[in-house]
């Protein structure tokens, strides 16, 4: 294969122009990208694009990773370091020829390390970024998995045949140690957001939550099963020889380029201690707007909310809907070098530069509520309190937005309107919800449809009247048929639904003079108020979700 410049081939086939060449090159001299890489994420072309011209210029075969079986042998040939560095998978082997998937086949740098590593001729094939990643992850995932797996067992069988202790068996080792970092790391490339170590009868099952769902990814023999649950306990902190009550301990790991919080919980059950994983990215790429799904209106209220330099904005929802990931974009949007904006959190998720943020210890007599007393004397221009639990609480929060501060906080309700019930029940005067409260963001997280296997169809009587939608003509829905890369959910990714109440004086006036939920619906409806089933409606319109997922999340606030 002759060398060809990406932007030369690019230019020739009429893709792109020459300005938009030289833009894109500078900015990957910017941000260390290869010139791919920044046109594809600029929206200059899409990877589909890229992989049609390099064929058609090149004469490569492209391959698609989600629908290939590739020897879990194959990990042995190209080192993990390479395949990462370089984004390549070995596909197949066929006598001293070697496919070798890549994301960018012009890299003969890559080429010629995986030819020296191999001692093998080099067949290139192109493939998606996504895709390379994910086999990667699969690929040496497995094989870690497995080869740590049998070194544990060879070294558990050595040890019984010296006679040593069940407590020295049972002690954590090096491959016990590869093994969770293993899993760990897997559980990143799937993006997952939990790691379940379940001890069952005959093993010890894992199982991960991808996009909300549990999925079941791989069964450790039970004789292994205490040395790993030791590493984990290990891993946060933990006494590792208290197996009867439960424990919370932390961690901190790097993988992937970034920093990775592990939240561990451990349960005795009856084959063991359960362990729970919680994996907190602490990548801020999804904490922008666009990135937890705000857009159109919903994107205009939310930016008028967040505008007022007094007041209460409470982000609803039931636990697990991204309101966490909200409250972080909207610190994120409001803070700046002009104001001092402090947070009280339980625990602190994500660190933010330039935001004071104060972590809660209930044992030492740090609540909420005290917590917030102290920080009013800190000359605060906005408090972010994780989370409203009780009365105090919340009263704290009103007198301190009639003051001129903003106040920004979470609570657990179903939706918008019922928000002001539920402040009612726990004690707050209706005069200071009514003086206080600026708007509420209620949403829920909807999976979204996989882009590679999203098909259309026409919906039936049944899915239109749900979202009460026509009977017209050219009506199209969108789902996912399941493949490989969405572990056949049909599903890869999360966003979320909105409905965000703006309180105006018609609001307030119907608040004050009824207090009747339906009746302050109809008035914030008339206001332009849009419900949670009307964004479920335009994003199942877009084509973003399915209506069994609307369903699904409507079926939990009616």
């Amino acid at each position: 294969m002759a060398y060809q410049r990406l932007g030369d081939i690019l230019l020739s086939a009429h893709m792109i122009t020459g300005e938009q060449l030289n833009t894109a090159l500078r900015q990957g001299q910017e941000e260390k990208k290869r010139l791919g890489q920044v046109l594809i994420d600029t929206g200059v072309i899409t990877e589909q694009q890229l992989i049609d011209v390099l064929k058609m210029q090149l004469g490569v075969e492209s391959v698609d990773l989600s629908s290939v079986n590739i020897p879990t042998a194959l990990a042995q040939l190209v080192p993990r370091s390479l395949a990462r560095k370089y984004t390549v998978v070995p596909v197949k082997l066929m006598g001293d020829e070697l496919h070798l998937a890549m994301v960018d086949p012009l890299n003969f740098v890559a080429i010629e390390e995986v030819r020296n590593a191999t001692k093998k001729r080099i067949i290139p094939m192109i493939a998606t970024i996504s895709g390379a990643e994910r086999a990667i992850a699969t690929l040496y995932g497995n094989e870690g998995v497995s080869r740590a797996i049998d070194e544990m067992q060879r070294s558990i069988g050595a040890m019984e045949a010296e006679g040593q202790p069940r407590q020295a068996q049972d002690a954590p080792s090096a491959p016990a140690i590869r093994l969770v970092n293993s899993i760990v790391e897997r559980a990143v490339a799937e993006n997952a957001s939990d790691i379940h170590l379940e001890p069952r009868e005959t093993g010890m099952v894992v199982r991960m939550r991808i996009d909300g769902v549990l999925h079941t990814m791989l069964t450790v023999p039970g004789n292994l099963q205490n040395a790993i649950i030791s590493r984990v306990k290990i891993l946060g902190n933990m006494n590792i020889a208290e197996k009867r009550i439960p424990q919370d301990g932390r961690s901190n790991m790097r993988l992937r380029g970034e920093d990775v919080d592990l939240r561990i919980s451990t349960l005795p059950t009856a084959y063991g201690e359960k362990i729970v994983i919680r994996l907190l990215r602490k990548s801020s790429l999804e904490l922008s707007c666009g990135g937890v799904g705000l857009t159109g209106d919903n994107l205009v209220k939310f930016r008028r909310l967040i505008r007022n330099s007094n007041g209460v904005v409470l982000i609803v929802g039931p636990t697990g809907s991204g309101k966490s990931s909200t409250m972080y974009t909207m610190i994120g949007e409001i803070n700046s070098e002009e104001i001092n904006l402090v947070t009280l959190e339980d625990p602190i998720e994500y660190s933010m530069e330039g935001v004071n943020q104060v972590q809660i210890n209930e044992k030492v007599g740090m609540t909420f509520a005290s917590g917030l007393r102290a920080i009013l004397r800190q000359d605060p221009d906005v408090i972010a309190v994780g989370e409203i639990r009780d009365g105090e609480t919340a009263e704290i929060a009103m007198r301190a937005a009639i003051t001129g501060h903003l106040v920004i906080s979470t609570v657990h309700t179903n939706d918008a309107v019922t928000t002001l019930d539920r402040l009612v029940d726990i004690g707050v005067e209706p005069y200071l919800i009514s003086s206080a409260l600026k708007g509420v963001i209620s949403q829920r997280l909807v999976r979204k449809i996989c882009p590679r296997c999203r098909r259309a169809y026409t919906p039936d009587r049944e899915e239109r009247e749900m979202l009460g939608i026509g009977s017209g003509d050219g009506v199209r829905f969108y789902r996912g048929e399941g493949c490989a890369e969405c572990l056949n959910t049909g599903y890869r990714g999360r966003t979320a639904a909105f409905e965000i109440l703006v309180l105006n004086d018609d609001i307030r006036r119907a608040f004050r003079e009824t207090g009747d939920s339906s009746a302050l619906r109809e008035v914030a409806e008339r206001s332009g108020f849009r419900t949670l089933r009307e964004d479920c409606r335009r994003l199942v319109e877009e084509g973003v979700t399915t209506t069994d997922e609307v369903r699904r999340i409507l079926n939990t606030t009616e």
